[in-house]
């Protein structure tokens, strides 16, 4: 699978487009020096490539990656951190914010690829995903609280929408890092691969997602986003909503022809 097309942003984030999966765009994490630590100038990266992918019609399906050989990304850059004034830190969260924010509202389904370490921000840059491809090294965890802080990129939102209340409670108090079989086991990941089959996979996955129709993936993730915690009749009538912004497009009046005609269809997107 070769790469038809690659932009970067900044000096750490780089998105792909591959060949034979062109509606496919591959987000990758390239910090390799720094285990994808992320510091301010990757949090405006990744804020300024989703907001690029948000932006892009054609893209169906993006699959989050990394460079590094044993990290998916460790998280913060503490080091930057620790630099900061009271007054920098204050500055630099909206930037911080966006990143994490960037991932959580892309409005197509997102796939995330984890390998090796994926702790605190890494993880919860995964959690902002819809699906977790994990393979057998990876070592997940949010151990905020071990350096006196909290999680802040989603984390104490997320965990427990994923896992439930006690189960994220146990994990973000006790701030453990949890291998890959037990994160399977508790759902903190969704599929569990092979060691150095996960961005394979979960690209594969992408590709299997963007052979449907445009228009629905993004509503169907949308429906769900929204009705997310609301009670059953509300959750139905965002469910509605979604299904009436789709009932009379382009894309359904192909599906159905396309289905009739038992041929694969050719989505026009709107």
């Amino acid at each position: 699978m070769g790469v038809a097309s690659e932009q970067r942003f900044g000096e750490f984030v780089v998105v792909r487009r591959h060949e034979g999966r062109e509606h496919v765009a591959e987000l990758v994490l390239d910090r390799p020096k720094a285990m994808n630590a992320v510091s301010t100038a990757m949090a405006v990266a990744i804020g300024e490539a989703c907001a690029a992918l948000a932006a892009d019609p054609g893209v169906r399906a993006t699959v989050l990656t990394s460079s590094h050989e044993r990290a998916f990304c460790v998280g913060a850059d503490l080091k930057e951190r620790n630099s900061f004034s009271d007054a920098e830190l204050v500055r630099q969260r909206p930037t911080a914010r966006a990143a994490y924010t960037g991932v959580l509202e892309l409005p197509m389904p997102v796939v995330a690829a984890v390998h090796g370490f994926a702790l605190g921000g890494g993880f919860e840059l995964a959690l902002a995903c819809d699906v977790i491809v994990a393979d057998r090294t990876a070592v997940v965890g949010l151990p905020e609280v071990s350096v006196g802080v909290i999680p802040g990129g989603g984390g104490t939102q997320l965990l427990p929408r994923r896992v439930g209340a006690a189960r994220a409670a146990e994990l973000v108090f006790t701030a453990r890092r949890v291998d890959a079989a037990e994160a399977r086991e508790l759902g903190l990941v969704d599929e569990l691969v092979d060691a150095g089959r996960d961005r394979e996979e979960a690209l594969a996955l992408g590709g299997r997602i963007a052979a449907n129709s445009p228009v629905g993936l993004r509503a169907a993730k949308r429906a769900m986003r929204l009705g997310h915690g609301l009670d059953l009749r509300a959750g139905l009538e965002v469910e509605d909503a979604a299904w009436r912004s789709v009932a009379f497009s382009g894309d359904r009046a192909e599906g159905v022809a396309a289905f009739n005609e038992k041929r694969k269809p050719s989505w026009p997107g709107e």
